[in-house]
């Protein structure tokens, strides 16, 4: 079985690894108590030096702690606030009725908040999972694990704190759940503020990070227009993550700030997995940094090794609670580590300074990569998996490795989100200041890397503690961890534009850092070997004017914006969805089940509660045939056609949407029925240009027309500017 088999490679790993743990732990302990003793020796001299007593040092260093905090939290408090104000101007949302609250969610969104409603709704929490892992209620003649397929955790939680915090008498159900969502993007700028913090070593870093991610919050998050979504749970965990991560990686770290900072990676990386689907391919992005931060020896050994274990670990863990989710066993990430671990243990059994120890040192990376390929293939192989072969079908698509004709791919390759990201992109971040800063504070750093890396390769230690004057930077491996993993995230923002909600908010926070590090300067200075001015004087000062500076002209050209969008009372209000909801409620039969698009069909679910045909996800290859059958009523099919695949279903209403059937798209060929057409063969090339052609009438026209055959099999019970809804008829009644 599955776990099987993942339990025996855990098990053979930590086997080969159990005979050099006792000597680990050891030399940890030793390390601790080593860098406990630097740490303080160089406090001490530092202090003598300037003639400082150890108590002054201490209460200076406590209100430097206390004061970042306090910022810190600040401004994570005042940015939920800030989107808290910004969606009830958007959406007006406490003066509207709970149905038009609810139509504010679209697409899968709806469909998340739907369940928590469900869990709300059942008379215990335990009854109420247990139809969500059982539902039958959703998707007609079709029974669905809905915790697992949907990644409903986040729901899960939700609905728990309200129960048992009591709230149902204080806050409405959807305040406490976008209240919760709003909260967590506050944890997320918090975490991007402490990162800079830890990095640069004065918290106007941190301010300056906030600053960008709000000034350029259309491109760092999608929290205004999906509030439910995965990412936007599960991303502020990571940005935990990937603090604690980066104080885990500092030198002379003292062993409690150490100990702490490897719970909170350990806690934060398996609650990130827990929440978001995909969570694992980011975890190999960062893994494949860690990977390259220690093969050029730029980190501790150890502690690359430990968040190695993390991974696995947290990979375990999830592979059990997710109901044995094979898409972690065969995930890129496990085949990775394990490679890793493997990799690390070979090493260990060859006597240092042998010649096979010293080849297999040059050849380490393409071990590596041999062994996470193979282990890889060999899962694939062996354990069965359907998740996550569309992804794989839309990555060769998307790299011009195959073509295809499948309405589904095509769709997806349509998507704005999956495109190259636009020069609107780019200008925003270069009004913003954000981009220039952040390719100058890049460059430096990779520059310095380079520079380190080429020490290192002509035998050259690296500096036990990086002073201030030696101009450095390259050495620090937080830093280096941090240079690689946003190369690696941006490589993939310039090919699918909705990554660039993963690197942007990492650009501010590498930006931020850079122009408030005296270090970086240092190390500029130190290159263009300044003699005029003393240059760490210089770095000092412009370490504080530069981010001044640019937070002074951000305030000027960006604050009165942002101030006009919380005062400015915008209008969302979509009367013919409201009309159509009602009367589902009222007129529609409970027993009934509604055919349409996927997107319409998450907003009837949440709104009424009815059964549908199809929702709006795409890990399933079952919903992905369903939804790609269902959009057939926008295509030249005939109408026994379209009758037969609805009545296949169960569907006893269609709804056709007026927005798609007559679309005029900005790209010709992205439309539904372009796509559509395509996939049935119905068009025709004709001197370079393309038509469609077939002997029937676009379905969702025809319809409208109420002659025979339409009649006969569909009957027209309601309709608005929007909406036209048909009774499938059970009895075919043919008319002339």
């Amino acid at each position: 079985s599955q776990s099987v088999i993942f339990r025996y490679c855990v098990a053979i790993t930590s086997k080969k690894m159990s005979s050099g743990a006792a000597d680990l732990r050891q030399r940890k302990k030793q390390n601790c108590t080593e860098s406990d003793k630097m740490a303080s020796e160089e406090r001490n001299k530092e202090n003598s030096k300037l003639g400082r007593s150890p108590k002054y040092m201490l209460i200076q260093r406590f209100a430097k702690l206390f004061f970042g905090c306090l910022a810190a939290i600040t401004s994570g408090m005042m940015y939920a606030v800030y989107l808290s104000t910004y969606h009830e101007r958007k959406f007006w949302f406490s003066s509207r009725q709970e149905l038009e609250r609810e139509i504010t969610f679209q697409g899968d969104s709806a469909i998340y908040y739907s369940f928590y409603k469900e869990l709300l709704k059942a008379p215990s929490f335990e009854r109420g999972v247990y139809e969500l892992t059982h539902n039958n209620k959703t998707v007609s003649l079709k029974t669905i694990n809905a915790v697992q397929q949907m990644t409903l955790y986040p729901e899960l939680i939700a609905s728990v704190l309200y129960q048992a915090s009591g709230s149902e008498e204080v806050i409405e159900p959807v305040y406490f759940y976008i209240g919760i969502v709003f909260g967590l993007q506050g944890i997320y700028v918090t975490a991007l503020f402490v990162t800079s913090w830890v990095m640069s070593g004065t918290w106007l870093a941190g301010m300056l990070t906030v600053a960008w991610f709000i000034i350029n919050r259309t491109d760092t998050t999608r929290i205004d227009y999906s509030i439910p979504s995965r990412e936007n749970w599960a991303l502020p965990y990571f940005a935990c993550q990937v603090a604690a991560l980066t104080g885990y990686l500092k030198k002379n770290l003292n062993c409690s700030a150490e100990k702490f900072c490897y719970l909170l990676v350990s806690a934060s990386t398996y609650t990130f997995m827990m929440m978001w689907e995909y969570s694992h391919y980011l975890l190999f992005v960062q893994a494949v940094s860690l990977f390259l931060l220690d093969s050029f020896a730029l980190a501790q050994t150890e502690k690359v090794h430990e968040v190695y274990k993390i991974y696995l670990f947290s990979l375990f863990l999830g592979y059990l609670l997710q109901f044995e989710n094979s898409a972690l066993l065969v995930s890129p990430l496990l085949s990775l580590v394990a490679a890793l671990m493997l990799s690390k243990c070979l090493q260990m059994n060859l006597k240092k300074g042998t010649f096979v120890s010293r080849l297999l040192k040059i050849m380490y990376i393409y071990l590596v990569l041999t062994i996470t390929v193979t282990l890889n293939f060999l899962l694939k192989m062996f354990v069965p998996h359907k998740e996550n072969e569309h992804l794989l079908k839309f990555i060769e698509v998307k790299l011009g490795l195959n073509t295809t004709k499948n309405f589904t791919m095509n769709w997806l390759l349509c998507q704005e989100s999956l495109q190259a990201p636009s020069q609107d992109f780019f200008l925003r971040l270069t009004q913003s200041s954000l981009l220039p800063f952040y390719i100058l504070v890049l460059i430096i750093c990779l520059f310095s890397v380079t520079q380190v890396i080429f020490r290192r390769i002509c035998g050259e230690p690296l500096k036990e503690t990086v002073k201030l004057e030696d101009g450095r930077i390259g050495e620090r491996p937080e830093i280096v961890y941090h240079v690689i993993h946003t190369i690696l995230l941006g490589c993939l923002a310039m090919c699918l534009e909705g990554m660039k909600y993963l690197w942007t908010p990492y650009v501010c926070m590498l930006a931020a850092f850079g122009v408030c590090s005296p270090e970086l300067w240092m190390t500029l200075f130190k290159w263009l070997r300044l003699k005029a001015v003393h240059p760490i004087l210089l770095a000092l000062i412009l370490s504080m004017a530069v981010p001044t500076i640019i937070g002074f002209s951000l305030w000027k050209e960006f604050f009165p914006r942002i101030m006009t969008e919380l005062s400015e009372l915008q209008e969302f209000y979509d009367p013919d969805t409201v009309e159509l909801m009602t009367w589902i409620k009222r007129q529609a039969p409970v027993a009934a089940v509604f055919a349409g698009s996927p997107q319409l069909m998450g907003v009837i679910k949440l709104c009424t509660g009815w059964m549908v045909s199809s929702l709006p996800l795409y890990n399933d290859d079952d919903l992905l045939k369903r939804n790609e059958n269902i959009y057939q009523i926008y295509s030249k099919r005939s109408a026994e056609d379209i009758y037969k695949i609805l009545t296949s279903y169960k569907a006893n209403f269609l709804i056709i949407e007026d927005s798609i059937c007559n679309e005029v798209g900005p790209v010709r060929g992205c439309r539904v029925k372009d796509l559509l057409d395509i996939a049935n063969g119905h068009v025709v090339c004709e001197e370079g240009d393309s038509y469609a052609y077939s002997k029937y009438g676009r379905f969702c026209h025809e319809i409208k027309m109420n002659y025979s055959p339409y009649v006969n099999y569909f009957t027209r019970v309601y309709w608005n500017r929007s909406y036209f809804v048909y009774r499938i008829n059970t009895v075919i009644s043919f008319q002339l």
